[in-house]
């Protein structure tokens, strides 16, 4: 490991080079007045561009989005306790879909904690339900190294957003820690032989096998392994409260997501397989879930995923495998393939067939319903209509961000 020479800077230099030992190269945030000698600072280094946001709720929703797109680390920078709280709605969206941003927030000084001074919050416990950590800098001698602790934290999976309190007085005195690019844990390889050959042959037996996946396929990068093995089985494919684009949803084996708010509308879907295989997500995030068993009674279901709090986190599984979903997938598929016989390739195939009669019928079914309303107020523009024309006008290669809720298989 390269070390990087001592150098004397302020806190806010030292925060500055830090990001920047790490790749970062933006910063989206909305300052307050004890900020003002991080804006400085930013100054003298022009390798970070800051993004100024109106509220700070923006900052993280920009933050949130970048770290999606790019899939790396990104940085948000807030103020104290009223720009903390403006952030909590946009930071809980970021945890749940486990995007690693650093939230760095001001505060006028530990010394001044005690006065209960304008502001005065416990800002690390505001922030703790909504972020992986949440810390505050007691000491100018360990503020690299609390900031390179965080940066960790939120790109270790599963991922997601730290807070890093930083008090006035702990940026504005000299620091001679060293800068160094952050220590990074990854998480890859398959599972052992054996737990793989128990996984290939309970999917390789399987008459209705049903995969469940959520955006830890995208976070490693597991899409062309996800649909491999769905090949393979012709397995119904479903998402599970996932944003992601974790399988072609032109694909015929894409079903869909499972329910969002009641559980009454998962069920029957969790409970048409066999044997399940669940996928960088846990079983099942909705607002109003079952509380029963979700699963067949005799189904045997499978959970891979590189997050072991995710795997049997509500529901049992007859087999929890902790590895890199890409290689966990691939590693699957290698085992699988030699196991399909020529009665269960057949299975496999008719499985495809339908899936591809059954898409076909519902995008038919869709064009016909969604464009043209029900025509009880005569010259009303349905959705259907504004889609249609969508359709023919954009590329090939849009991308198309849907919260169309009710309207929304009218836009897909």
């Amino acid at each position: 490991m390269k070390h990087a020479t001592l150098q004397t800077r302020n806190g806010h230099h030292a925060i500055l080079d830090q990001l920047i030992a790490d790749g970062v190269s933006h910063i989206f945030g909305n300052p307050g007045t004890v900020e003002q000698g991080l804006l400085d600072a930013l100054g003298d280094r022009p390798q970070l561009a800051y993004v100024l946001t109106l509220q700070e709720s923006i900052a993280i929703y920009a933050a949130d989005a970048y770290a999606r797109a790019s899939g790396g680390l990104a940085v948000a920078q807030i103020h104290s306790s009223p720009g903390l709280g403006n952030s909590i709605g946009a930071l809980y969206q970021a945890h749940r879909g486990h995007s690693p941003i650093l939230v760095i927030g001001g505060d006028a000084g530990v010394k001044y904690q005690p006065m209960d001074a304008q502001m005065a919050a416990d800002l690390v416990a505001m922030a703790a339900p909504v972020t992986k950590w949440s810390t505050m800098v007691q000491d100018p001698a360990s503020l690299l190294r609390v900031l390179r602790r965080a940066i960790k934290v939120a790109l270790t999976p599963p991922m997601g957003p730290v807070y890093v309190c930083l008090p006035q007085d702990m940026l504005d005195v000299a620091t001679v820690e060293t800068v160094r690019p952050t220590s990074r844990v990854a998480i890859s390889g398959a599972p052992a032989p054996v737990a793989l050959d128990e996984a290939a042959a309970a999917l390789a037996g399987a008459a209705r096998p049903t995969v469940y996946v959520g955006d830890g396929i995208t976070q490693a990068g597991a899409q062309a392994e996800l649909t491999r093995l769905a090949d393979l089985l012709g397995a119904d494919v479903w998402g599970v409260d996932s944003g992601e684009l974790n399988m072609s949803h032109a694909h015929p084996l894409w079903r869909g997501q499972t329910g969002h708010m009641f559980g009454g509308h998962s069920l029957p879907i969790t409970r048409s397989g066999d044997v399940n295989l669940v996928v960088g997500t846990y079983m099942v995030p909705e607002v109003f879930p079952h509380l029963g068993d979700i699963f067949a009674e005799d189904a045997t279901t499978i959970h891979l995923d590189a997050d072991p709090g995710a795997i049997a986190k509500n529901h049992p599984v007859d087999l929890g495998l902790v590895c890199d979903p890409k290689a966990g997938l691939a590693a699957l598929a290698e085992r699988l393939e030699p196991l399909l016989d020529a009665t269960a390739k057949t299975a496999a195939a008719d499985r495809r067939a339908k899936a591809q009669s059954r898409a076909e019928a519902a995008r038919t079914e869709a064009r016909a319903t969604t464009t043209s309303g029900d025509g009880a107020i005569p010259g009303t523009l349905q959705f259907g209509h504004v889609a249609a024309a969508l359709a023919e006008r954009l590329p090939a290669d849009a991308v198309i961000f849907d919260e169309a809720l009710t309207n929304s298989p009218a836009l897909n």
